[in-house]
């Protein structure tokens, strides 16, 4: 007989509040430490995907030449 499939509350781990702010912490010094190193091919890699912004001539060009 097959074990049946666990639910996404079955992989919650029970943690202190403490523990749970020194996770959050972790993990985001990770990410931005990650960010500030591959900045570069992240920012190539967004600009591959998006779209062109649409050309209104109504619209002001608030951030021209950066």
């Amino acid at each position: 007989m097959a074990p049946e499939p666990r639910t996404e509350q079955a992989y919650q781990l029970a943690v202190s509040d403490e523990v749970a702010a020194y996770i959050a912490d972790a993990l985001m010094q990770l990410a931005l430490e990650f960010e500030a190193n591959h900045y570069a091919q992240i920012r190539r890699h967004h600009q591959t995907i998006a779209s062109e912004p649409d050309h209104d001539p109504r619209q002001l060009d608030l951030f021209r030449g950066q």
